[in-house]
């Protein structure tokens, strides 16, 4: 590991003590659902010995400390990284030294990671957010929100909003996901002191409500919400969460072009119509329904209708339509993606390191090899 890593690591950590060790290490075991007695196994320990190590009455060596970490599947280095201010907030003021959600846990890693690209240069910061918006109030500031964040983007009224990691990350919202199973939260955001957001969404949903709550996220970032998590996107009740949605389902299904489209195709029927516009606009049957209803395009009984139609194959290829996949798996921003790469061939991180920051979605003989100084690059260094 070069000198520059090893500082960058250092200054993502900070000196503990047993107790506060052992805290940290039996968050972790609560996150992942398992009890001491559970733990103790893993590591062939007695239950009161795992018990006397989350107590910090019993120290730990580092190898003791690598397969507790390797157990509860979390890098070594989370037990000392400096927790996030805006997770620790939320925790406090919601009385909880845990939160229940994996999302939660793996925030704080992301969060670590990206910053640790900052520092070492490859990954730009933010001085300030491109675009500041108030919190909607309204339904109506909802639709004026999506409009404006649309044209601020360069998206035509009625054209798909297509790549959202990429749209978003060159406003600074970087866009992870990874599929965390169908009982976790749908997504989370994390706003960072330099006004970098950093958002996961749970990839085992559908495309269409990945999507919207991408856009969810999006919408948190842009009114500068410190952290938020987000269990059901669907089915927001909370004012602010609602008008959130509100906004995600305006900015996906856009007015103007979704009626326009509606208008086209509701000729051929109101299935068709409906697969064509989910289709299109890249959204699931849920979605649709309930933003044709804030549209006053359908009626409750036709909405409850679309949410219960499945495109087929035989719909792709009768309305010549494609099918789409965003954010399907273990995705990440394209540009934290490169700058990853840009410090391996810089020989500022080891090939090791870069693989657990691309979480596996390059191989390691994939790697770029460091770059080779030429003869004239000593130019640089003579005034």
């Amino acid at each position: 590991m070069t000198s520059s890593v090893m500082c960058a690591r250092i200054a993502h950590m900070t000196e503990i003590t047993s107790a506060e060790l052992g805290v940290r290490i039996r968050e972790a075991r609560e996150r992942r659902g398992l009890n001491q007695a559970d733990l103790g196994e893993r590591l062939q320990l007695d239950r009161t010995m795992v018990n006397k190590i989350e107590n910090g009455t019993r120290k730990v060596s580092a190898l003791e400390l690598s397969q507790i970490a390797d157990a509860l599947r979390v890098r070594m280095a989370s037990f000392f990284a400096v927790p996030v201010p805006a997770i620790v907030s939320h925790r406090s003021s919601q009385g909880l030294e845990v939160v229940d959600s994996q999302i939660d846990a793996m925030l704080e890693e992301i969060v670590a990671d990206v910053e640790l690209v900052q520092e070492l240069g490859a990954l730009e910061s933010r001085e300030a957010p491109t675009m500041q918006i108030d919190v909607p109030q309204t339904h109506g500031d909802a639709e004026t929100m999506a409009m404006q964040v649309r044209a601020s983007l360069g998206l035509d009224e009625d054209q798909p909003a297509k790549d959202l990691q990429r749209l978003f990350a060159d406003v600074g919202l970087l866009v992870f996901t990874r599929d965390l199973g169908t009982d976790t939260a749908d997504a989370g955001t994390v706003l960072l002191r330099d006004a970098t957001g950093v958002s996961l969404v749970n990839s085992a949903q559908k495309v269409g409500r990945r999507r919207l709550a991408a856009v969810h996220e999006f919408g948190h970032f842009l009114v500068l919400d410190d952290y938020s998590v987000d269990w059901d996107v669907t089915a927001t009740g909370q004012q602010t969460e609602a008008l959130l949605d509100h906004f995600a389902r305006a900015f996906l299904l856009p007015d103007q072009g979704l009626r326009a489209l509606w208008s086209r195709t509701i000729v051929e029927g109101l299935r068709a119509a409906a697969v064509v516009a989910a289709s299109t606009f890249r959204v699931d049957m849920a979605t649709l329904a309930r933003r044709l209803t804030d549209l006053e395009l359908v009626n409750g009984a036709q909405a409850g209708q679309i949410r219960h139609f499945k495109t087929t194959s035989a719909d792709m290829i009768e309305h010549d339509l494609y099918p789409h996949d965003d954010m399907a798996g273990t995705t990440q921003p394209r540009a934290y993606q490169q700058a990853v790469l840009r410090l391996v061939r810089q020989e500022l991180l080891a090939g090791a390191r870069a693989l657990e920051l691309l979480w596996g979605t390059v191989d390691e003989n994939d790697l770029p090899a460091p770059h080779i100084p030429e003869d004239t690059d000593i130019w640089q260094f003579v005034s």
